[in-house]
């Protein structure tokens, strides 16, 4: 689901956006590489800032959040969550979607992953097949 034409106001510059709610509780945003992209934005990851190119030529920079900083004024918005039935994918493939299907998946204890090494072939290795003679 995503909230079209939300307001986000860094300093005194107002931004249209389209927003993801996370449904974490948590009041983060996540801009994407298309909103950015749009604004001309560089993104300068050692210092962690953000510059914006404004209308007028200057330069808007954002820098990281400070943790002993509060925030001056926080809006929040309800978003209503949509509903299986209103999904059409679901109505499609009614078999496959539950109904206690809440969100995502908690998080494991162990983290899955496939470490790669530069240059290193796939291996090539065809499938052992059985005979139906073999299988029984």
């Amino acid at each position: 689901m995503i909230v079209q034409g939300c307001r986000l106001k860094l300093e005194i510059h107002t931004f249209i956006i389209d927003l993801i709610p996370l449904g974490h509780g948590s009041f983060d945003v996540i801009v994407g590489m298309d909103w950015l992209s749009n604004l001309r934005a560089k993104i300068i990851c050692f210092e962690k800032i953000v510059q914006i190119m404004l209308s007028n030529g200057d330069i808007l920079e954002v820098h990281k959040e400070h943790p002993e900083g509060n925030p001056k004024q926080l809006k929040t918005m309800k978003v209503n969550e949509p509903k299986l039935k209103d999904i059409p994918v679901v109505h499609k493939f009614p078999g496959v979607f539950s109904e206690d299907l809440s969100g995502l998946p908690l998080s494991r204890e162990v983290e899955f992953r496939i470490d790669l090494i530069l240059e290193v072939m796939p291996v090539a290795k065809s499938p052992y097949r059985l005979e139906p003679t073999e299988m029984q």
